[in-house]
């Protein structure tokens, strides 16, 4: 790895800290390139490549993670909690949601959560982060071609 390559993986650290510590704040890719010292395009390039997904999916799985703290607790309504983590139409929110945590947050709250009561929340958030989906494989021979240019960034963290 480069000193080049070490210093774009900690710029782009330092995007991905700020989408953990301000997700319910409204957050753009132009705001997260600046914080990553990069153009927005290329800072797209590289927090896919490095990370796996795209800032904006990054971003909508932590918030949903958040949500799905919220409803636990049972003292917040789906709204409440959508309001809460940043989001601003109730239904995108309720479709990532589900689409996330394969249930919709109305039922995800009503379901009974105390066997997570007694787990530390450092284990809790393990065991309930969404997966999402899997990533999306290239479809065109340009997206091929870019995938394999990416891949020299892709580390294991």
């Amino acid at each position: 790895m480069t000193p080049e390559d070490l210093a774009n993986l900690a710029h782009l650290r330092r995007a991905r800290g700020l989408i953990d510590r301000e997700y319910a704040r409204p957050l753009d890719v132009a705001a997260l390139a600046r914080a990553a010292l990069m153009s927005s395009a290329h800072f797209s390039r590289q927090f896919r490549a490095t990370y796996g997904e795209t800032p904006y999916a990054y971003l909508m799985t932590r918030r949903i993670e958040r949500a799905k703290a919220l409803l636990r607790r049972g003292d917040v309504s789906v709204t409440e909690a959508c309001i809460a983590v940043g989001c601003t139409s109730l239904g995108s929110f309720s479709a990532r949601f589900t689409e996330l945590v394969g249930e919709t947050p109305t039922a995800y709250r009503a379901r009974d959560h105390s066997a997570l009561e007694s787990v530390p929340g450092c284990l809790a958030r393990d065991l309930t982060r969404p997966t999402g989906k899997p990533a999306r494989k290239p479809s065109t021979e340009q997206d091929r071609r870019n995938a394999r240019g990416a891949g020299s960034l892709v580390l294991g963290i």
